[in-house]
């Protein structure tokens, strides 16, 4: 047992640290529970030693066995998730460290001080931390809670057990222990409750949440998921714009399945998207549709394709009509080309002779008569040009007009959408607006009726120290006079203040009292000697 143990006894003096070759030490020197130094056990798989009343009983060796491991060593054997999936929680809990450690390195940074090399044994801070998620080092929980608990150890030891500095550590060893908790409660509902995608808490977990209608008080009804059961308590998260989380009695706990009317809730907007949302989850509930941790990327890779393919769409729309364009005014000009050679061959016309053996001389009545022969055709020519060009434009008139009718319609029904969409707007602002009203107004209620509370404490505790200290005066004053008038000699016969002395027991305040009590009964009673 003894060889096992190696128990050894902690110097209480840092000047004796110094003829110490710290650095070639295996074990630290102070108990991993209480940071003290004293008699102490020694892991035989880390550096961590430990009083033997700091150990529970389930962690105490049972034997004389010559190996003992500590408790961060036992419960870190089990291995919880592969190291992608640890790194991929555990950068959350490192970035809510980051956060919080910032008063702990307002203090002072411990790697300044001057004995830091002397006390510490194992430097850490939560860049280190950090350092071993992303390299994917931790294989269990258990192991990233030692990391964080070896920060309050070096900070206890360093600046007191009982110092702010160690106050800040241990506030920021709870917070993680609750983060560990909180992810080993669901990790599908730790991983989107802090990436936060889109519907967010509408995606199912694999086993799936049971779904009640929770009760707070003061509240009505509201949809929420159950997380855990603790004896008569229940922990619910609600749907909802904050997705608040709360513990609620059994009985204020409903099925899912109860009809809405049996509740009598009151239909707020808040409560319209509670159920909204309540109802995406069951969708993909049915759907069979769970989150999965790549999704983001194939969300993204989905967005830009169908950018980029809505925006060849967009070039080739534009480039169609174009084209159409430019036939339409490539279109009129073979016409014209067309009607010039009609217009030739009327002239023509005019000029062939119209008998074939006519000379090629002739006269100016010939000439006339010709003329006059060819004149029915060149007017039956130019009528029906000007008819086709009175057609034209009375087709022109027609299609400009159905235009500016279908454009007005259009504008009238764009105009009344634009005026639905800004009243639907102003509607849901309006809302929104008495909503925001609303919950500021009882925040502000709840924060005054939590200040009467307050201030009605201090004044019940100060009225009630004041009347213990009232009392104390008096009971003081009672007994002083209790002991002044044990003091005094009173008269047996009327209670005054006695003058005369008649017996061992017996006083008078005047010789009429005196002879009252003779006669009445003192006679046969007196012990004084005669």
């Amino acid at each position: 047992m003894a060889e096992k143990q190696s128990t050894r006894r902690s110097v209480y003096y840092a000047g004796l640290l110094f003829f110490q070759d710290w650095e070639a030490e295996s074990h630290d020197w102070y108990c991993f529970n209480c940071h003290l130094p004293g008699d102490v056990m020694m892991c035989d798989s880390c550096f961590r030693v430990y009083h033997l009343k700091c150990l529970a009983d389930e962690f105490k060796p049972r034997d004389n066995s010559a190996h003992w491991q500590c408790v961060v060593c036992k419960s870190s054997k089990k291995k919880n998730l592969n190291k992608q999936e640890m790194s991929r929680y555990l950068r959350f809990i490192v970035q809510r460290m980051k956060e919080r450690a910032i008063d702990l390195n307002k203090k002072g940074k411990d790697s300044k001080h001057p004995m830091f090399r002397r006390l510490i044994h194992t430097p850490l801070d939560v860049s280190n931390i950090q350092e071993n998620v992303s390299e994917g080092k931790y294989k269990s929980f258990e192991e990233f809670k030692a990391d964080a608990q070896l920060i309050v150890h070096n900070t206890a030891i360093l600046f007191g057990v009982h110092s702010d500095q160690a106050e800040i550590a241990r506030l920021l060893y709870s917070d993680t222990c609750h983060e560990l908790n909180e992810l080993q409660l669901c990790k599908n509902c730790f991983y989107l409750s802090n990436a936060r995608p889109d519907s967010w808490f509408c995606y199912p977990c694999a086993p799936s949440h049971e779904l009640v209608w929770a009760k707070m008080k003061g509240f009505g009804y509201w949809p929420a998921k159950v997380l855990q059961r603790e004896d008569n308590q229940v922990d619910v998260r609600f749907f909802g714009h904050q997705h608040q989380r709360a513990w609620i009695p059994s009985e204020n706990i409903q099925d899912i399945k109860v009809n809405v009317h049996q509740l009598q809730v009151k239909r707020s907007m808040g409560w319209k998207k509670a159920c909204d949302e309540l109802e995406l989850h069951q969708r993909f509930l049915r759907e069979g549709r769970f989150w999965k941790a790549k999704m983001e990327e194939r969300h993204e890779e989905e967005a830009e394709s169908s950018i980029s393919s809505t925006s060849n769409e967009q070039l080739k729309v534009n480039q169609e009509p174009k084209a159409k364009k430019g036939r339409r005014s490539q279109h009129p000009e073979p016409k014209e080309e067309d009607a010039e050679p009609e217009i030739e061959a009327v002239s023509s016309s005019q000029e062939i002779p119209t008998t074939p053996h006519q000379p090629e001389k002739s006269s100016v009545s010939t000439q006339t008569k010709k003329l006059s022969a060819s004149s029915p055709r060149t007017l039956h020519r130019s009528t029906q040009t000007s008819s086709d060009g009175v057609c034209q434009n009375m087709c022109h008139e027609k299609y400009t007009k159905i235009f500016s009718d279908v454009k007005d319609m259009m504008k009238a029904d764009n105009k009344r959408e634009t005026e639905r969409v800004v009243r639907e707007a102003l509607e849901k602002l309006r809302t929104e607006m008495e909503e925001e009203r609303r919950q500021a107004v009882s925040k502000a209620v709840a924060n005054v009726q939590s200040e009467m509370e307050r201030k009605c404490k201090q004044v019940k505790e100060k009225c009630k120290e004041e009347l213990v200290e009232e009392v104390k005066k008096m009971v003081a004053q009672h007994k002083q006079l209790i002991s002044q008038t044990k003091k005094k000699q009173w008269c047996y016969n009327c209670e005054e203040e006695a003058m005369y002395h008649c017996c061992w027991n017996t006083s008078y305040c005047s010789i009429k009292c005196q002879q009252e009590h003779w006669h009445a009964d003192h006679k046969r009673t007196c012990r004084r000697k005669r």
